[in-house]
């Protein structure tokens, strides 16, 4: 079981010290909870929230010790937090746990000066303060969170859920990150990979006009979807097709669907032990060179490098050779990912 220490500073931030319970607290795995997740707080008690909201904390700062990540949350205390806190969190990234914020619990983090020299974010509408207050800090605010090495923040509100999502995909794996996100009624785990700064491929969706028809090509992204094909689904034409998606999504449908290919794949790779082949032809990407092309893009490594690094089969696979489906059958590789097929 992985240990979550989730500090409150006050004036905390209601919403988002909700989160990690509610996020990482919902992970069930075969042998038992994938995380323990414990508040606590420099003076164990009543905590003061946001908008006089009271509320009890029960743990103190040892709660820390015992904890493999340490987490921040939103809190009103931007220039000073109490000093316990910040020693704190110095002993516990100079011990090497991972320790992450969201929203405002970025500001905290920059006064433990574990922030100095690296990459972050907050709310975006705090931006300016953040950089008076931390020149050192390479702040990058239009992302949904950032993480440098051992130190991950967080934008605000919302964001502090992506997060937590990608905590469980780094632990667990995406099968397990995006049931999750189903549990939660959240959108499935922005992609990570590798990449130092994780920012959102898909801006969020504005419209359910379309909802159908993107339901029906993510059942159907193994086979090679049309502009016209989505069009005869919504029953529109082309023209209308590719306006009203855009408006919802903020993309054009191809795009969208490449977006969403991708991913696939990358869940394919992390998940099976399907050759390459069978994972491009799975995720409607096509071919082996197509597929190397468009994961290394989004994620900055080859698909054997991405697969020995995330694969939660214990092991990574090469580009071509053996793979488990019947005789390399596409037909088995798309069963296995719409579910109608087990191994």
């Amino acid at each position: 079981m992985h240990r979550i220490a989730v500090v409150a500073v006050p004036p905390v931030t209601t919403f988002d010290l909700s989160i990690p319970e509610l996020v990482l607290g919902a992970v069930e795995l075969d042998d038992g909870a994938g995380y323990e997740v414990r508040v606590c707080t420099a003076e164990p008690g009543p905590v003061v929230g946001s908008g006089g909201l009271g509320l009890v904390v029960r743990h103190g700062l040892d709660a820390i010790d015992a904890a493999d990540t340490v987490i921040v949350t939103g809190t009103g205390a931007r220039v000073s937090a109490d000093p316990r806190i910040l020693a704190r969190l110095r002993e516990a990234a100079a011990a090497g746990k991972r320790v992450a914020s969201i929203c405002t619990g970025a500001f905290v983090l920059a006064q433990a000066g574990l922030l100095d020299g690296r990459t972050a974010t907050t709310y975006w509408l705090m931006t300016d303060e953040f950089r008076r207050a931390f020149p050192a800090v390479d702040l990058r605010p239009g992302v949904l969170y950032v993480e440098d090495g051992p130190i991950l923040t967080s934008a605000g509100l919302s964001a502090g859920i992506d997060l937590c999502l990608h905590l469980i995909r780094t632990d667990y794996g995406a099968a397990v990150a995006n049931t999750v996100a189903r549990l939660v009624v959240a959108a499935p785990v922005r992609p990570g990979g590798q990449a130092q700064f994780i920012e959102s491929p898909l801006p969020p969706e504005s419209g359910t006009a379309l909802a159908g028809t993107r339901a029906w090509a993510l059942e159907h992204l193994d086979r090679p979807l049309t502009l016209g094909d989505l069009a005869a689904h919504a029953n529109s034409s082309v023209r209308t097709l590719t306006r009203r998606f855009h408006a919802e999504t903020g993309l054009s449908p191809l795009q969208w669907l490449l977006h969403q290919r991708v991913d696939r794949a990358r869940e394919l790779l992390e998940t099976t032990d399907l050759t390459m082949e069978l994972v491009a032809h799975a995720s409607g990407i096509g071919t082996t060179d197509s597929l190397r092309k468009h994961v290394q893009r989004r994620t900055g490594l080859t698909p054997s490098t991405y697969r020995a690094t995330f694969s939660r089969l214990g092991r990574g696979a090469p580009d071509s050779g053996a793979s488990a489906a019947p005789e390399g059958d596409p037909a088995y590789a798309a069963g296995l990912v719409r579910g109608t097929v087990r191994r």
